[in-house]
């Protein structure tokens, strides 16, 4: 238990020393930078939502720009560029309308990458853009090697590096050749791991689940034949943390089931953890708002692991 806490509270912190930039596009909350600036890159963000750019203003070492990132947008030079794009369009639960999305942020990207002509480029993604939108995902990549990288897909599971939930997520990295992925670790944390004490305390603010909501999940497992509950599974890692399950109360919200039988949604804290995110690391706006920010994050501590791959190779190739 202390173990993951005290290891992701260890090395996800503030060097005093960066030796590259990055530009992170539609930068969230800053978990994607936090990794990179704990591996010794300093990042500036950008992203549209404001409460997101106040928790990356209020964590990290760099500012983020609050605005709408366009194909005509300018930015600084830097040697890497990071960032998710909106993936709302290719998203399982979404209407899947691709490209013609106003909110398909994969347009302003590249031509970011145009414009930065960056040494190396990483972008995250859900798993279903290849295997929903097969053609789209295809132009994709054949523009960004157009502009003269190396392009390389992955799908990785983050309970292979660490991340104590179920979350596979797209992973594309553009190089100039011989960048090395980082090796999965194999050690799978559970999610009683990464919430210790936590999973077993009433906090103040606990929000227990009525016994309407109770009712309704019942129904909701039985029709759709849930062989285990969708309780937090203390045991196991976590099921993939998102913005519905975290911000909504649906029917498969994340949540504990305590030994006196009331269930109770997890907190702030608590869905953090599962998302590797440090204890000290503070969110601004609504509770909608900061669960909302969590499930859209890059888990921190696989993007540290990432920016020390990408260090490397910058290092090497310098």
């Amino acid at each position: 238990m202390a173990n993951y806490i005290e290891n992701l509270n260890k090395t996800i912190f503030m060097p005093q020393k960066f030796d590259f930039t990055a530009i992170d596009l539609f930068a969230g909350c800053g978990g994607l930078s936090l990794g990179f600036e704990a591996a010794g890159i300093k990042t500036i963000g950008y992203e549209k939502v404001l409460d997101c750019c106040n928790t990356y203003k209020k964590n990290l070492h760099s500012d983020c720009n609050n605005l709408t990132i366009t194909t005509e947008t300018d930015f600084p030079k830097a040697q890497i560029v990071i960032g998710g794009p909106p993936c709302q369009p290719f998203s399982r639960r979404g209407k899947q309308t691709g490209k013609e999305d106003e909110r398909n942020g994969f347009p302003a990207f590249i031509s970011a990458i145009r414009r930065i002509n960056p040494k190396i480029w990483m972008c995250e993604n859900v798993k279903g853009l290849p295997e929903q939108n097969e053609e789209y995902y295809a132009s994709i990549l054949a523009e960004l090697q157009s502009l003269g990288y190396v392009v390389e897909p992955h799908v990785v599971q983050l309970v292979q590096y660490g991340i104590p939930q179920n979350r596979e997520r797209l992973v594309i990295v553009g190089h100039h050749g011989g960048f090395q992925f980082p090796e999965p670790n194999g050690i799978k944390i559970t999610a009683g791991e990464a919430l210790g004490e936590l999973a077993t305390q009433i906090p103040e603010d606990a929000i227990f689940l009525t016994p309407e909501q109770d009712i309704y999940i019942s129904k909701y497992e039985k029709a759709s034949k849930c062989k285990n509950p969708r309780d937090l599974h203390l045991d196991k890692p976590a099921r993939t943390l998102t913005c519905r399950n975290l911000a909504g109360a649906t029917s498969d919200m994340h949540r504990i089931k305590l030994p006196d039988g009331r269930r109770r949604r997890i907190t702030v804290r608590e869905a953090a953890r599962l998302q590797a995110f440090p204890d000290w690391f503070e969110f601004s706006g609504s509770l909608e708002s900061q669960f909302t920010q969590i499930g859209n994050a890059v888990p921190p501590l696989f993007a540290y692991q990432m920016a020390i791959a990408i260090s490397q190779y910058l290092k090497e190739n310098a």
